[in-house]
């Protein structure tokens, strides 16, 4: 992991972190790259060869002309959002559920949609056991936030259910989800995958207990339909 500067959003200062992962070869998959500069070049050159760039939703685009134009020879993917949103670049085809096989044996993947807001591809590095979130889950610090949000801005953090103690996609997302039957089985098979620790682009990641984490955060998604619900009687 790395973590690059703060960038604005609608006037919300937001932390950026990005994720570097190797596969076979010395080959580099980085996600959400984050701005480039000499030393960050240098330290990943030292890695290998930056074979893929990866958006996971159309908000982390940021800094993907300068990672190409830095490394031409690297594929760039993301979901159909992203692709229509940067139609100046050339994408490799539309992230959805199941990986490419360019990183399918190392990295599983699952697609959040049902929301006409926005939909996001959420990662699981199967060797380190760990998923990777962008904006489904967010959770800044008290320290963070007392360092760089307004004292308008703060209570908006809490409400919105998007700091480190109550950690969560933010309040408009979750409820832009008017058809939630893919946002379960995407939720599914994240809880699936039993991660141990759980990589966020914004906000305090979780170093242990990953599995109880994501179930927390995603709780707002509901079960499943088959699922029996906990008011249930025999």
């Amino acid at each position: 992991m790395a973590d690059g500067p703060i960038v604005d959003f609608y006037s919300f200062p937001y932390p950026t972190r990005m994720v570097i992962a190797r596969l076979e070869g010395d080959a580099l998959w980085v996600w959400s790259p984050i701005a480039l500069s000499d030393e960050l070049r240098a330290e990943v050159e030292a890695l290998g060869h930056v074979a893929h760039l990866v958006s996971p939703n159309k908000i982390h685009h940021l800094f993907l002309s300068e990672w190409k134009d830095a490394f031409p020879r690297a594929l760039l993917w993301g979901p159909a959002s992203t692709i229509a949103k940067r139609t100046d670049l050339a994408f490799q085809p539309a992230l959805e559920d199941t990986p490419p096989p360019e990183w399918g044996p190392d990295i599983d993947q699952a697609w959040f949609r049902g929301s006409f807001m926005m939909d996001e591809v959420v990662f699981f590095h199967r060797p380190s056991r760990t998923a990777i979130f962008a904006d489904l889950i967010e959770a800044f610090s008290e320290d963070f936030l007392q360092k760089h949000w307004s004292w308008w801005q703060r209570p908006l953090a809490h409400i919105d259910g998007v700091t480190a103690k109550s950690p969560h996609a933010p309040g408009e997302w979750r409820l832009s989800f008017t058809d939630r039957t893919p946002t379960r089985a995407a939720r599914d098979k994240v809880l699936g995958w039993k991660p141990e620790q759980a990589t966020l682009a914004h906000g305090e990641w979780c170093k242990t207990d990953g599995l109880a984490f994501v179930e927390r955060a995603l709780e707002w998604i509901g079960k499943s339909p088959e699922e029996p619900r906990d008011d249930a009687t025999a």
